[in-house]
């Protein structure tokens, strides 16, 4: 099995426990890929869904295995609980088999850069101020992907590929929109606060690498749907992985292109 090796991966949003999860992707990532850094940004365990119905297959054990494995075998591990695993924030501070629990961290890159790391949902607004309508968003949400699971089992049936409901509204509804550009801006003053060159995040099940200005805005993503994951080369080379499209694991990894010049038109070509 051909090996990625990285300098640094964060992946958030893994919500293991919930029922519409891809955590056969993500144990297959984890598998094909080392890196001397992990970053676990938020949601990795959904404890609002466990606490309401109890879903742990065997594959959820197996990745949390791998993850215990890879920390006791030298990777930095580091745990920066989000909202739905929101309890073990209890424990910030502290370490536990050798992953260490934080509410943030600033990651220093290869070139020297400096990146601010959270889950993110301490700057949104319903999270903060309406934890109800957060819950009921939550279980919208996983109506949604029962239903969008049908739909594209239709669709693979006609020979056609798969496409997100969830994905499609959002782009059409305006206020999603809206939220998500709100999202980025109030995280670009955040990094201005903190004097970092960058934030990397999770929280809004939308990967993205983009440069707003001078600084870096750049979100891990999910693996309820999208399967993708944020990767550093050990140049200091920042990517993002889209898993789902780069199975098996390919040679390279297309940079998704920002203003950034020592990150244009590069590929994450991961070091054997």
């Amino acid at each position: 099995m051909h090996t990625m090796r990285f300098r640094s991966i964060w992946i958030s949003d893994t919500h293991l426990g919930g029922k519409n999860v891809r955590n056969k992707e993500l144990h297959h990532f984890l598998s094909t890929t080392e890196s001397d850094y992990l970053y676990l940004v938020g949601d990795i365990l959904d404890l609002w869904k466990l606490k309401r119905n109890w879903h742990w297959p065997a594959t959820n054990t197996a990745i949390v295995n791998l993850i215990l494995r890879k920390a006791e075998q030298g990777t930095r591990v580091i745990y920066l609980p989000g909202n739905h695993d929101a309890m073990l924030r209890d424990y910030c501070g502290s370490e536990f088999n050798g992953i260490r629990i934080c509410h943030e961290a600033v990651h220093t890159a290869a070139d020297g850069s400096r990146f601010l790391i959270l889950h993110g949902d301490r700057f949104d607004c319903v999270v903060q101020h309406s934890e109800w309508l957060a819950n009921i968003g939550s279980v919208l949400y996983d109506a949604l992907l029962v239903l969008n699971r049908w739909y594209n089992t239709l669709r693979r049936l006609a020979g056609r590929n798969y496409f997100s409901i969830s994905a499609w509204l959002k782009h059409k509804c305006k206020k999603a929109v809206n939220y998500m550009g709100d999202f980025e801006q109030t995280l670009v003053a955040e990094i201005r606060r903190q004097q970092v060159d960058g934030i990397i995040c999770g929280h809004i099940h939308r990967a993205d690498l983009k440069a707003i200005g001078n600084l870096l805005y750049s979100n891990s993503g999910d693996w309820v749907e999208s399967c993708t994951a944020l990767a550093e080369n050990h140049n200091g080379t920042l990517g993002l992985i889209h898993w789902l499209e780069h199975q098996p694991a390919p040679s390279t990894t297309t940079v998704s292109a920002y203003a950034h010049d020592r990150c244009r038109n590069r590929c994450l070509a991961p070091t054997n």
